[in-house]
């Protein structure tokens, strides 16, 4: 029998794990997409990106590539922690003119 490593942490991972317990990073395979957003559009195009269900995490990052926020997939589920995520994403928005979304997928 092999062992499994988390591939972030490199916790030992249960046969059946889709999540590490350690750190929470998904073992599946996921699939990242792209989109670039003008300030104005952030909010409306992440809170699209929540709905459609099968987001397990949503990246915002400056026209530099610096990671601005990391909204993990368990926000989306329960409506109401999205509150405080769409007040930074409205502050993100105020002082960056363009910014890059990564999103990451269950494949």
């Amino acid at each position: 029998m092999s062992v499994v490593s988390c591939g972030k942490c490199g916790s030992e991972l249960p046969e059946a794990a889709k999540y590490c317990p350690v750190c929470g990073e998904s073992t599946g395979k996921t699939a990242v997409e792209e989109f670039e957003v003008a300030s104005d559009e952030l909010v409306k195009k992440i809170k699209e990106l929540i709905h459609e269900g099968n987001v397990t995490k949503i990246i915002v990052e400056n026209d530099k590539g610096e990671k601005l926020l990391e909204i993990p997939a368990t926000v989306g589920v329960i409506g109401a922690l999205l509150a405080p995520w769409v007040a930074a994403l409205g502050a993100i928005a105020a002082v960056a003119a363009n910014c890059k979304i990564k999103v990451e997928r269950r494949a």
